[in-house]
């Protein structure tokens, strides 16, 4: 990129002469600035006319410059001048810290026109040059650099982006470093993500964690090369203290148990060829994941809510945060790795909850799954109804199924309450676009699997009756007997959250845990593959470095 000495270094009288520090567009059409008699006197709207040349291709740029009279806020030649160039200059010699792709500050060019700066035409275009470079680094570190909805069908993650010109208006008010400090993600995740991806660094640069397992499975009890192979990646990844043991022992149990749990596998021991498998992956492949997580972080980096529900697609979890700390969580059920029913990204609020819910089929659903088997036997599917456009049951025996194809057929179908309904009893709604909601379910067995992706897009819930007390807690003076007062009707009731509650979907096979431990997932919808890929088509790559 660029070393900051060149910058320090540079003779500042030709590199950034005192021009314009206090003009304005009526002013002559030539005049000098605070110059000495030496210096060459300079045209005002020459340089106005370059900004405004250089800024054609980009708006908010030419609004910034057009609101303030086209005075300079980088080549004005003041201490202040100068404070915001050097501030910008070392904060993108740290944008690889963040992941952020090289390619978009490489400021050889920049540095090669401020060099060679001669005249004020010259000086309007590296003016122009140096604001694009601000925004383009304030983009990146601050919202990302990607756009999410252009990665992958499933992340539906709509980014708020800050308005470029006033940020431009902002910078040019403030103290120049201090306020780049303030762009990146301020939170907690954010910061442990980026440490993790130095110290992964730093092992790459030492050659990994050193030769990979040979062996399938290993238990308990086992000796040879494959054990000695686990012991010492375990010892290089920090999961087990320096030992010299060749056999299976309770240490290296211990240590498996360890790594089992901060990569959701069960924690049984054993290494068996899931583990090994996760044990095997490289510093790599691990690096990729962190870098894809802080853009992800990046994406996010707005007020999540003081009260919010984190529901982690890669862990099968939902989770009730307040204040910062997780105050209620159950495990989840997710939608299945097919192209129509891996559950989507977003955020949302969420609204009310309908406790002993009717489900009515998704027409999606209707068409792929029940009106073929009701077309082979109108019987089939006994437990939905027909409802007609008036809201009237329908009979079967009413009905040629055979006519209909899943365009036309005139019907819905709907489950009404029970104990069989597939949305068990109580689902919890934040309306959206995509009919996604949190939901019970009859089908309990399903939380026991250790992968759990085995629904149409939904996300049940294991605890859903503690998921709702915990919801209405803040209104209910009682809300667990204020829940079963409702549900012991058995009538479709919508309760509404007086406060409505944000609800983060996301998607992290690089996270920490509430101890602040480095966990990672399966990447199982090969969505941050796709992220990864982006990422690196917009010049983002793994660096090492020495320690």
């Amino acid at each position: 990129m660029f070393d900051l000495r060149d910058l320090k270094t540079m003779t500042l009288p030709r590199l950034l002469r005192p021009l314009l520090l206090s003009v304005a567009l009526a002013a002559p059409a030539v005049t000098t600035v605070g110059v000495t008699p030496a210096e060459a006197q300079i045209e005002i709207p020459t340089f106005a006319q370059a900004i405004a040349e250089a800024a054609a291709s980009d708006a908010d740029i030419g609004a910034f410059y057009s609101q303030n009279g086209y005075q300079p806020i980088w080549t004005g030649g003041s201490e202040a001048h100068r404070a915001r160039i050097e501030a910008l200059f070392q904060a993108i010699q740290h944008a690889d810290d963040h992941g952020l792709p090289r390619s978009a500050f490489d400021t050889t060019a920049l540095m090669d026109d401020m060099r060679s700066i001669d005249s004020p035409r010259d000086m309007g275009r590296v003016e122009v040059a140096l604001s694009r470079l601000f925004l383009t680094y304030a983009r990146n570190i601050q919202s990302g650099v990607l756009t999410p909805s252009d990665i992958a069908e499933g992340i539906k993650r709509e980014v708020p982006l800050r308005d470029r010109t006033e940020l431009l208006q902002d910078f040019s008010k403030a103290e120049p470093a201090p306020f780049l400090r303030t762009l990146p993600p301020t939170s907690p995740e954010y910061t442990r993500l980026m440490r993790e991806k130095l110290r992964l660094e730093r092992v790459r640069a030492k050659g990994g964690w050193g030769p990979v397992i040979q062996a399938g499975s290993l238990r308990p009890g086992n000796k040879g090369p494959g054990v000695i192979q686990l012991r010492n990646r375990l010892v290089a990844m920090g999961y087990m203290d320096r030992s010299a043991t060749r056999i299976y022992d309770g240490e290296i149990q211990r240590a498996v148990q360890n790594f089992q749990s901060t990569h959701g596998l069960t924690t049984d021991g054993v290494a068996g060829n899931d583990t090994i498998r996760a044990i095997n992956a490289s510093v790599e492949d691990r690096l990729k994941s962190v870098i894809v997580a802080m853009e992800r972080e990046r994406w996010m980096n707005f007020d999540r809510g003081e009260r919010h529900i984190w529901v982690n697609l890669t862990t099968f979890s939902a989770r009730v945060v307040d204040e910062g700390k997780v105050t209620f969580e159950t495990r989840s059920v997710i939608g299945q790795n097919l192209s129509t029913h891996r559950t989507p990204e977003f955020s949302d609020r969420m609204e009310h909850m309908v406790i002993n819910p009717s489900w009515y089929v998704p027409r999606s659903i209707m068409a792929a799954e029940y009106l073929p088997q009701m077309k082979a036997n109108p019987a089939a599917a006994g437990h939905l109804q027909l409802i007609d456009g008036s809201g009237r049951v329908v009979p079967r025996g009413a009905v040629d199924f055979t006519r209909y194809s899943g365009r036309n057929f005139p019907f819905n179908l709907k489950q009404p309450p029970g104990n069989g309904n597939a949305l068990g009893l109580v689902k919890f709604m934040f309306p959206n676009r995509y009919n996604i909601y949190l939901h019970d379910t009859p089908a309990k067995s399903l939380f026991n699997r250790e992968t759990r992706t085995f629904s149409h897009g939904c996300v049940r819930l294991q605890e859903p009756f503690e998921f709702a007390y915990t919801m209405l807690a803040p209104q209910e003076e009682n809300p667990e007997s204020f829940f079963h007062s409702v549900l012991n009707t058995g009538q479709e009731t919508q309760v509404d959250l007086e406060t409505p509650v944000p609800v983060h979907l996301v998607y992290r096979t690089a996270f920490t845990d509430t101890r602040g431990e480095m966990n990672y997932r399966n990447d199982m919808y090969g969505r941050d593959g796709k992220i990864w890929a982006a990422l690196q088509n917009a010049g983002v790559d793994l660096r090492s470095f020495e320690s």
